[in-house]
């Protein structure tokens, strides 16, 4: 049921069961993040590996330590600069923060979410929430009511429609080694924003797959379920589609059509040039796509700035190579 009763999701969270909430990056399949029960509904839905952690969802940076402790200065700094928003970071946890969350680290993935509804959600439970996308594992992330519930129709008691989400893309998580700040995921909040205010470079983390430190590492994330391949230019694009000239092909394009292609299988991000727009619209338009009954989506590379550099990123996990 897509709804906006707030009280209704407290009763379902507070009976540890599951609802998909809205937040400025992507709806998050939330859940009781003090209970092993709950936790578990959500690995077990999402159909999520017990070894890549959750972020744990708190309402302001007053709960912060509820969840985390021997907190670095540069964490305080960023936290009271961008929360609420798309920031997460990694912290020591408290003890009492179940292993599930942490897929038995010691540290805590934790942020503040930019969502109104979510907040007041948040201040009327006695608990913070556990919410990764709400989508099932390695799918295109849910930026509506609509996307949720096209993926767990039957499976969830309330999706709280919050409308489309305002940045589209998850949140940028940053985390500490030996107190020096370490970049885990590119997101929605620049590098450049993040180095400013702390007055240093961010290292970039050099974790292997396998076990990640944080959500989102792993290489295969975001993507459709039609093969989709990432082209770096309009000539490779005009050879691929030249090599596959029996496919129902669809293009993923920066700001304009592509004359080589029908334009109903073609999706543009921004008709601007405007790296937030493409942002809030990259997952909306594979979800597009991906409901074409296409062969093959091939996806433009977009410029590498800003934040083009971490839309790059999310389409070179959703890709086939």
């Amino acid at each position: 049921m897509i709804s906006k009763n707030i009280d209704e999701a407290v009763k379902i969270l507070e009976n540890n069961q599951l609802v998909a909430i809205p937040t400025e990056t992507v709806y998050g399949l939330a859940g009781n993040a003090f209970s092993d029960k709950a936790i578990t509904s959500i690995f077990n839905l999402k159909k999520r590996p017990l070894f890549n952690p959750l972020i744990v969802h708190i309402q302001s940076i007053n709960k912060l330590s509820e969840v985390a402790q021997n907190i670095p200065k540069d964490a305080i700094l960023l936290a009271e600069k961008f929360w609420p928003g798309p920031l997460t970071l990694v912290l020591p946890k408290k003890d009492y923060i179940s292993n599930l969350v942490t897929a038995g680290k010691d540290t805590v993935a934790v942020r503040v979410p930019n969502h109104s509804l979510t907040l007041q959600l948040l201040g009327k439970l006695s608990f913070p929430l556990v919410a990764p996308s709400a989508n099932p594992f390695t799918s295109i992330s849910p930026t509506t009511p609509q996307h949720v519930n096209r993926y767990f129709k039957d499976q969830l008691p309330l999706i709280l429609d919050g409308g489309a989400c305002q940045h589209g893309i998850e949140s940028t998580i940053v985390g500490f080694e030996n107190e020096c700040p370490v970049l885990y995921r590119l997101g929605a909040l620049s590098v450049e924003e993040i180095e400013t205010c702390i007055g240093k470079p961010l290292q970039f983390s050099k974790t292997k797959d396998k076990r990640p430190q944080a959500p989102g590492m792993l290489f295969k994330h975001y993507a459709p379920s039609t093969p989709t391949f990432l082209v770096n230019s309009l000539q490779d694009e005009v050879q691929f589609i030249a090599s596959k000239d029996n496919l129902k092909i669809g293009l993923l394009r920066f700001k304009e059509l592509s004359p080589n292609v029908n334009p109903e299988y073609q999706e543009i991000l921004t008709a601007t040039g405007d790296l937030n727009e493409a942002a809030k619209n990259l997952y909306a338009a594979l979800h597009r796509l991906d409901h074409l009954g296409l062969d093959i989506i091939l996806a433009e590379k977009l410029p590498s700035e800003g934040l083009g550099i971490t839309l790059n990123d999310k389409l070179k996990r959703a890709s086939n190579k």
